[in-house]
């Protein structure tokens, strides 16, 4: 699908010079002199490279279209973690540096959406929210409010991240998969 380059956007697939990029930064530029351009900062999912390219704003660039399909994690080994398609019980295989830290809350059953493009597994997405268990976290100082201080914690799955005074150790807590911090505790 043809967008044009204003409508370009962070985490956005484009399909351009041959490969698949994905959009890292963006800049809508409009100078003194001459027309906008577009400044955008892309990495190559196949050469894991990356690539700045000035797109002006008349120009079109190509949308890469996505197949997205549900899975529910089964389980994984050394190298792959392995999904099950739920509708069609289908099997599937993914290598572990497609994953990346995702694979650390991975659970049994857990539902994601695999993307796929021309029917190569890319990436896989987690629900916005997951249930973690707190394994170790620092005592609380006395005298420190809530609002405005965290302290360090370390999950079951190893992911260190903040948390507020009155999380202790064993706690169950809701963790936001995208920017991997504290939203409650359960």
């Amino acid at each position: 699908m043809k967008i044009n380059a204003g409508e370009i956007r962070v985490g956005m697939l484009l399909e351009y010079k041959n490969d698949l990029w994905q959009v890292l930064k963006t800049q809508h530029v409009k100078p003194g002199k001459g027309g906008a351009f577009a400044q955008v900062e892309m990495k190559s999912f196949g050469k894991n490279t990356k690539l700045n390219e000035r797109f002006r704003s008349n120009e079109t660039v190509e949308k890469a279209s996505l197949e997205e399909i549900v899975f529910n994690f089964l389980y994984k080994d050394d190298n792959n973690f392995y999904f099950m398609n739920p509708k069609t019980f289908d099997q599937i295989e993914i290598k572990k540096e497609i994953i990346g830290t995702k694979g650390n809350f991975l659970t049994e059953n857990l539902e994601v959406s695999v993307n796929y493009y021309n029917e190569n597994p890319i990436s896989v997405e987690l629900p916005n929210q997951v249930k973690c268990k707190i394994n170790s976290t620092d005592a609380a100082l006395k005298g420190q409010t809530v609002s405005s201080s965290y302290k360090p914690a370390i999950l079951d799955n190893g992911i260190k991240i903040q948390v507020p005074p009155f999380v202790e150790d064993g706690d169950e807590i809701l963790l936001d998969t995208r920017t991997f911090e504290y939203i409650k505790k359960i």
